[in-house]
């Protein structure tokens, strides 16, 4: 696999995570009427759908090689 698909994966992970505790800061601190929560969390959402059928379209055509079963 190539390092600049690693590190597409590495930045998306990172990415999601940063989404996710962002949507968790603005549900603690925001009044109940923010919409930022609503907002980080379908970030996170889409950033991994994106993940997931890159991951997806890799391993369909050759690019990503996954490791064989036991």
């Amino acid at each position: 696999m190539s390092p600049w698909i690693k590190l597409f994966i590495i930045v998306m992970l990172l990415a999601i995570l940063t989404s996710l505790g962002a949507a968790l800061v603005f549900l603690l601190r925001d009044s109940s009427r923010s919409k930022r929560t609503a907002w980080a969390l379908t970030v996170r959402i889409t950033l991994s759908v994106v993940l997931f059928l890159t991951l997806l379209i890799g391993m369909a055509t050759g690019v990503i090689i996954p490791h064989p079963a036991f």
